[in-house]
């Protein structure tokens, strides 16, 4: 399996600095971004296979920013990261296409258990999509 490739875009930098470290120390290619426009300009820039994307940031929110890589990269898996109060926000980012929520603080092992399964997702569809293209009407 090749190496995954994240994304993950926290406004909290020591959050988003220690999580870095953590998934990197598993293998993980990681990218960072502080912000929404940051996170799709690398996002337009790099491939990557899934965001780990948080939902309540300054500027643009997670769920427009989860909106434009839906529009732009469609097979890029999205998982979201809420705090308690924004769990309604999660569930919506749900009915637009993310892949799954995790709730802050969360263990490490299920952050990297959804990531995987999202990768998963995202070959089986780029797989799919392939077969599709080639297929004689």
């Amino acid at each position: 399996m090749d190496t995954l490739s994240v994304l993950l875009v926290d406004d909290e930098v020591e959050f988003l600095e220690t999580l870095e470290k953590r998934l990197k120390k598993r293998k993980l290619s990681v990218t960072v971004a502080n912000n929404g426009e940051d996170a799709l300009a690398l996002l337009e820039q790099t491939p990557l296979d899934v965001v780990v994307l948080d939902v309540k940031m300054p500027g643009m929110g997670g769920l427009e920013v989860l909106r434009r890589i839906k529009a732009s990269k469609p097979y890029v898996e999205v998982i979201m990261l809420t705090g308690h109060a924004n769990v309604e926000m999660a569930i919506e980012g749900m009915e637009l296409g993310a892949f799954d929520y995790l709730m802050k603080p969360m263990d490490i092992d299920e952050l990297l258990y959804k990531l995987q399964d999202a990768y998963k997702k995202k070959l089986l569809h780029e797989r799919n999509a392939a077969e599709r293209a080639t297929e004689v009407p």
